[in-house]
């Protein structure tokens, strides 16, 4: 078969051709694939650099994608812990893994939204009470995982949403996409410190796709702020693109109840991740989630990897 295999972790992939794969446990099945959404954890495991890599190549990348089976049948389904992954024309899928997608759904949408979408899914309804009349602080709000996280959190019934990030224009969009306020992260430590305590310092959750220096001084500004220290604030991490450590001081343990976790693979059950999908999947394929996939052939792989996108749009591989 054809895939995007990946020889080098200093090199993006090429189109080239791969063994197909084949099935061994009693739940696999192999399918075509119909969509693989090129995600920043499919860029991350492609070089080397996700925290789940285990360093072998050659690998195929893609952690989810869109398949068919022989019978026609639809799938959303979450690629097997192995180094085959779904950007190819074929994919073997544990059925324990895969939801059937309902008639008239647009694999493009689901494959380009499923992933990043889920990150905020998963978090507000698996890792925390989230009650509806709560509040929620997005922290990198302007990107891809982030706008969705501002819709999933005004759907999940969020009274407020207040999302933070960088550049004008985006924060824009954000905010046309159901923020009650955005908060801009350019400028100096001073002036963003200043705008997060205003904004944000009585929020129940904050979702950070951050971490790094903005988290730094995001945490003091609210904890610091709050009108009742004494009440909780879940502070989910679930990516690192402004940096993947910070320095916590330890007065913010005693002087809040602050409660710091993770969302992503081993923080939350395969099965309790995959036991969120088919709702997911329902709120994409019925336009509530606004989605924006920029699909591209599979053989032009090398040139995805390289190609700009707009805000809130999400690369997709169609082989």
């Amino acid at each position: 078969m054809h895939a995007a295999v990946v020889r080098s972790f200093d090199s993006p992939p090429t189109f080239d051709t791969f063994p197909t794969p084949t099935t061994s446990g009693e739940h696999d099945i192999l399918v075509n694939i119909v969509a693989a959404g090129l995600h920043p954890r499919v860029r991350s495991a492609a070089d080397g650099s996700h925290y789940s890599s285990d360093g072998t190549l050659p690998m195929i990348p893609g952690v989810d994608a869109v398949g068919r089976t022989a019978e026609g049948e639809l799938l959303y389904f979450v690629a097997l812990d192995t180094a085959l992954g779904t950007m190819a024309e074929q994919a073997v899928v544990d059925r324990r893994r895969a939801i059937t997608l309902p008639t008239g759904t647009d694999p493009i949408a689901v494959a380009a939204a499923m992933n990043p979408a889920m990150s905020s899914w998963v978090a507000l309804r698996r890792r925390v009470a989230f009650q509806p009349g709560g509040s929620v602080l997005v922290m990198g709000a302007t990107g891809n995982a982030g706008q969705l996280a501002v819709q999933i959190a005004k759907h999940l019934g969020a009274a407020r949403v207040i999302g933070a990030g960088r550049d004008a224009e985006r924060l824009e969009l954000v905010k046309s996409l159901g923020a009650d306020e955005v908060v801009s992260l350019d400028g100096s430590d001073t002036d963003i410190t200043d705008r997060l305590a205003r904004a944000a310092a009585d929020v129940d959750v904050v979702i950070d796709y951050l971490w790094g220096h903005p988290t730094e001084l995001a945490m003091p500004a609210l904890l610091t702020a709050r009108t009742d220290r004494s009440k909780a604030l879940a502070w989910i991490q679930i990516g690192s693109m402004a940096g993947a450590d910070i320095t916590l001081p330890s007065f913010l343990l005693r002087a809040g109840n602050l409660n710091i976790m993770g969302s992503g693979q081993g923080s939350v059950t395969t099965a309790g991740i995959l036991a969120e999908l088919p709702s997911l999947v329902t709120e994409i394929a019925s336009g509530a989630l606004a989605v924006d996939p920029l699909p591209m052939p599979l053989d032009q792989v090398e040139q995805a990897w390289k190609t700009p996108t707009a805000p809130g749009q999400r690369i997709v591989l169609v082989p």
